[in-house]
């Protein structure tokens, strides 16, 4: 049984916390900060200075941060400030007893799915892999409004109001919980315990600036690890290579994710609006989803949302 927090409205108390990294700029993140106050009723729990390094703060600060946010009865929703990197650090310290008495709408996306997947294995959270502080000022209407959809708890077409259309890989159909985000965190996560089962869910994978080899590398993590095998389904999103050495010989993306996905016995497909890029569809992890795909279409589809539980 999920731990399900109750859906977002309009006005509800959010906390924004920095589990990660800080913002690249502070004057983006304070006009994210101002756009969501246009919505929500917004409480700090991160304050520029308290940077160490590529981190927002000191582990045992961004863990009292986002353990005073779980545990305050008036916040509806934490949003973090953005991804990069340090979720995975915070890991061990975190209070799940106390995660597992207060569900709350974790919404983040890359770095925060450390958070997101641990948060679902321990204290059976759902949770909005959706646009991080940093991303609200530049945020399209299709981008906002996919996460006004998930947050207020419709179940819906992933893909509605996005001009993307989804291309099928391999005929099937399959529903289960939707599970994953960032190919690399995730990865991290295989062998520890912060990692649920995949057995009969959706995986969803995304990455950002990984050359072919290297998602070639993660891939072979995953199958090596049972997960690809276990899955019921697989959605791939947005997949970006970053600057690419022209000397040695490579393979496309393509060529790998059909090495790896193009004879499975369960529905595959690609081209999901969701990744580093904006615009962007708002993922309800955890959550269950029914995906079908023939051998010219293919559809997601969310079979119950944020707090129907």
């Amino acid at each position: 049984m999920l731990n399900h927090p109750p859906p977002l409205s309009p006005g509800d108390p959010i906390a924004i916390v920095a589990p990660a990294s800080p913002p690249r700029d502070q004057t983006t993140y304070e006009e994210g900060v101002s756009r969501l106050r246009e919505t929500y009723d917004v409480r700090i729990r991160w304050h520029p200075g308290d940077e160490r390094g590529y981190l927002a703060a000191p582990d045992a600060d961004r863990t009292a941060a986002l353990h005073s946010a779980i545990r305050a009865d008036d916040i509806s929703a934490i949003f973090c400030v953005r991804g990069g990197y340090g979720g995975l650090r915070l890991l061990p310290h975190l209070d799940w007893a106390l995660a597992r008495r207060h569900p709350t709408l974790l919404v983040g996306y890359s770095d925060i799915t450390a958070l997101h997947l641990a948060f679902y294995a321990h204290a059976r959270w759902p949770g909005l892999s959706g646009p991080v502080v940093t991303e609200w000022e530049e945020a399209d209407a299709a981008t906002l409004n996919a996460f006004q959809a998930q947050s207020s708890g419709e179940a819906t077409d992933l893909t509605a109001n996005f001009d993307d259309v989804l291309q099928p890989m391999v005929a099937g159909t399959a529903t289960g919980p939707l599970l994953g985000g960032n190919l690399s965190v995730l990865s991290r996560l295989i062998g520890t315990q912060y990692l649920p089962t995949f057995k009969g869910a959706i995986l969803v994978l995304e990455d950002v600036a990984e050359p072919p080899y290297r998602v070639d590398r993660m891939l072979a993590h995953l199958q090596h690890a049972g997960i690809l095998d276990a899955v019921a389904g697989v959605v791939l999103g947005h997949f970006s290579t970053g600057d690419l050495d022209p000397d040695p010989p490579t393979l496309a993306l393509e060529t790998i994710f059909d090495d790896y996905l193009g004879a499975r016995s369960y529905p595959v497909v690609k081209g999901l609006p969701y990744g580093h890029l904006l615009p962007r569809c708002t993922l309800p992890i955890g959550l269950p989803l029914r995906i079908e795909a023939s051998s010219d279409h293919a559809s997601l589809n969310m079979l119950s949302g944020i707090g129907a539980g």
